[in-house]
């Protein structure tokens, strides 16, 4: 059974890295004047994309992004990522710092999340904006899938460093991956076998991040390591209360899965399962209140639409001013296909919706 399971995820992965490899031949979008550059922030790499300086002193605006791929694929150099982050340059005359965080299996948590937050703070020192022109009160933090966890994570942790002089403005996070808490949401009932990310992908990305073993899988999957009786887990509940975090439209007819007994060894085997670095949805009200003006995009067809819904309502709740942009027939990961022959207009449609939102308030 566990054999099968990991072919099942192998050709999965094997398959999603060879369409990124394919993809990667394509030709760029065409943004001559986009001058681009790759960069060492701290010890970690990226590259940044800078439009041409108008001549008047000017300062732009900025968006760190931070890309997907289940914290194992993908990078900032991919064509992929680069057209992105290229027509942001381009469509919001800013400076986009991309970071090129280490993948599983090279590195495990909680590295992704220090190399992501290592480059933020190192760009954000006022030295380093000028270098690049860039206004310290106009720059937003991005990540899509995993790259809207590692996000989500750093602003969290930006929010309570005190000796920051410059902080993110906006945060932006386009079908985030934020809790690992239960995988038996309405959107992960709905959309389990749904391609792209059917739900025993997602759980094993999960297991891969924080260096465990493919046998608690099904254990995760039915959600024993947050049962009942497991102590650890108790106090975040409250936090993922999807009955009362999510619109009925998301909730339809689908029914919580608690256990009443379960297995408190996988919280001891991986404990940043309840790790808020780790989850950014099991942060607690205070940290919340103090998160910058943000924007959750969120599919139908995807089984993290929840997740983003139910931190776009926390953060709400905590006094957070939140934009929840969701659409109703896209898919997870849509936003980077649209490039020939995966030009797809849900790509298209929520790239663009993405952007507007990020022009008109950054």
């Amino acid at each position: 059974c566990h054999l099968i399971h990991y072919l099942r995820l192998s050709h999965h992965l094997i398959v999603l890295n060879y369409l990124i490899c394919t993809f990667d031949q394509l030709k760029s979008v065409s943004s001559e004047d986009i001058k681009i550059t790759d960069a060492v922030f701290d010890g970690v790499e990226v590259r940044v994309f800078e439009p041409p300086a108008r001549g008047d002193g000017s300062l732009k605006r900025s968006v760190v992004y931070i890309h997907g791929g289940g914290w194992a694929l993908a990078s900032a150099r991919t064509s992929l990522y680069n057209n992105l982050c290229r027509i942001m340059a381009e469509s919001l005359n800013a400076v986009v710092v991309s970071v090129e965080y280490r993948l599983v299996p090279e590195v495990c948590f909680p590295e992704q999340y220090h190399d992501a937050l290592r480059a933020t703070k190192h760009f954000l020192q006022p030295a380093v904006l000028a270098e690049y022109s860039v206004d310290p009160s106009r720059i937003a933090i991005s990540g899509d899938s995993a790259g809207g966890n590692l996000a989500a994570a750093v602003c969290q942790q930006l929010s309570k460093d005190e000796h920051l002089t410059v902080r993110p403005k906006l945060q932006a996070l386009i079908y985030p991956v934020l809790q690992a808490f239960d995988f038996n949401t309405p959107s992960y009932q709905q959309n389990m076998n749904m391609p792209v990310l059917p739900r025993y992908v997602m759980i094993n990305y999960w297991i891969d991040y924080f260096n465990g073993n493919y046998e608690l899988a099904h254990a995760l999957l039915i959600n024993n390591h947050t049962a009942l009786d497991v102590g650890q887990a108790l106090s975040f509940r409250g936090r993922l209360n999807w009955t009362s975090l999510l619109p009925s439209s998301f909730k339809k007819n689908y029914k919580p899965v608690v256990q009443t007994t379960g297995t408190a060894e996988i919280i001891q085997k991986m404990p940043a399962l309840l790790d808020v670095r780790a989850v950014p949805l099991l942060a607690d009200d205070e940290t919340l209140g103090v998160q910058p003006k943000t924007y959750v995009l969120t599919c139908e067809n995807d089984v993290l639409r929840d997740d983003g819904a139910m931190y776009a309502k926390r953060l709400e709740n905590a006094g957070v001013e939140v934009t929840l942009d969701h659409f109703h027939d896209c898919f997870h990961g849509c936003m980077i296909f649209t490039v020939w022959p995966t030009d797809f207009s849900a790509g298209v449609q929520t790239r663009n919706s993405y952007i507007k939102w990020l022009d008109e308030n950054l």
